[in-house]
């Protein structure tokens, strides 16, 4: 039998309590600048870039006229033994904007997809280097990192870990950063903590040395609720991986592409892994796409092993790797990013955006405030008894008030397109504050 033609039944929502949804629909039909169109007719103001990766805003005009002609040309070729074009370019483009060194670029199609790239390409540079007893990785509790099997494995969120088995064998974690006591409403990187990176010592004393593979971070924590890293942390963290001969990994799903008012976090905080995750706003959403930016030595040691019969050397890849459509998307946003200066604007705005999401300190049941770049998370104290509740409580109010947050746990995230103005943080902060009251 058909569906209806609204018929919400159908579709397993990701990340969604499914069965409150399909009694009280949220449905979004258009979206344009910093702004989406409710079924209804209302305009949501855009708190969140989509879902962190709508960082040059809604229906930009150039990514929409890339992705149409691209497709009235070519619209799929693959990239088995074969090539195209515009793979070429985007993957000069992307290493233009990484760190120097992190010059080769392998393409997948989502920010999933890319930690599980970077895990096996570690595995595989080891292996290349004649020790492949080197299989340990290393993630951090709190990690998100995709839900790919070495993504959860590595990443440190107990729901998302919990229905799916044991996961990869040979993981570790460090401790997360989160220091309510001591760090609370820190304005940037929190003071306390860069000796937390120290515990990768323990870790290596533990297992050894010369049984890890590489150890996974995000430079800046997302999705877990917006955890900073504090001063030093990275930069020890840099340290001790290179003394192991350890290689360090960032997932920069988020961070990248100016979400942080730098190309990436690696950039901003001075700090250089040898391989850097992406996704997100590399098409700014318009096609799903993403890559991982590797490190010369790292590439060559796999694609150059001595003793190798001339083949394939990376046996790993996806049907739509460097997709035609997702290629010409990005080549499209990494423009538009220069021409409008929005990595800059994003770093002028910063300012601001602080002040105001500061101002937020002493309503009700908020416990914390953190900030960095275009990102800010705030905590709120859970309801007894049912955590989580009061933030999504909230998520729902704001939404029908005209606003979208993300919410995880009782941390609403922002993070909003790079596009924002002033005036529309003031709006944003304005709105949450009446929310957090009504709430109260």
């Amino acid at each position: 039998m058909a569906a209806a033609p609204n018929d919400l039944a159908n579709w397993w929502m990701p990340f969604t309590d499914n069965r409150y949804f399909k009694a009280n629909p949220r449905l979004l039909v258009a979206a344009q600048d910093m702004h989406y169109t409710s079924a209804d007719g209302r305009r949501i103001l855009d708190g969140t870039a989509g879902l962190w990766c709508v960082n040059a805003g809604h229906g930009r005009e150039p990514i929409v006229r890339a992705i149409q002609q691209q497709a009235a040309t070519l619209d799929f070729a693959p990239t088995f033994q074969m090539g195209h074009p515009l793979a070429f370019q985007l993957a000069a483009r992307v290493a233009g904007l990484m760190p120097e060194g992190l010059d080769r670029v392998f393409f997948t199609n989502s920010g999933s997809e890319s930690v599980d790239t970077a895990l096996k390409i570690a595995l595989a540079y080891w292996r290349a280097k004649g020790q492949g007893q080197r299989t340990r990785l290393i993630g951090r509790e709190r990690g998100y990192h995709g839900v790919g099997f070495g993504g959860i494995s590595v990443g440190g969120i107990v729901t998302n870990r919990r229905a799916f088995g044991p996961g990869l064998p040979g993981t570790d974690h460090l401790p997360h950063t989160h220091d309510l006591a001591r760090n609370a409403f820190s304005k940037g990187q929190p003071a306390h903590g860069a000796d937390l990176a120290d515990r990768l010592e323990a870790i290596i004393a533990l297992h050894g040395a010369d049984t890890i593979a590489a150890v996974i971070v995000e430079p800046l924590a997302g999705s877990t609720g917006v955890l900073v890293p504090p001063l030093g942390y990275l930069e020890r963290l840099r340290a001790i991986t290179s003394a192991h001969g350890i290689l360090l990994i960032f997932d920069e799903v988020i961070s990248g592409f100016g979400r942080l008012g730098a190309a990436t976090a690696a950039e901003r905080f001075g700090v250089t892994p040898d391989i850097i995750c992406l996704a997100k706003g590399l098409t700014n959403a318009a096609v799903p796409m993403g890559a991982v930016a590797a490190a010369r030595h790292v590439h060559d040691a796999i694609v150059n092993a001595p003793g190798d019969a001339p083949g394939i050397e990376l046996f790993h890849g996806y049907t739509y790797s460097a997709h035609a459509l997702a290629c010409a998307a990005g080549i499209a946003a990494i423009d538009l990013y220069a021409s409008d200066a929005l990595f800059e604007r994003a770093r002028a705005l910063e300012g601001h955006w602080e002040a105001a999401l500061h101002a937020l300190k002493g309503l009700p049941h908020v416990i914390d405030i953190r900030n960095f770049g275009l990102v800010a998370g705030i905590e709120l104290a859970p309801r007894a008894g049912a955590p989580g509740a009061r933030a999504m409580d909230l998520f729902r109010a704001m939404f029908d008030a005209g606003l979208l947050i993300r919410v995880t746990g009782d941390i609403i995230a922002l993070s909003p397109p790079l596009i924002i103005t002033a005036d529309q943080i003031d709006q944003l902060v304005t709105q949450l504050a009446a929310g957090l009251r009504q709430l109260a």
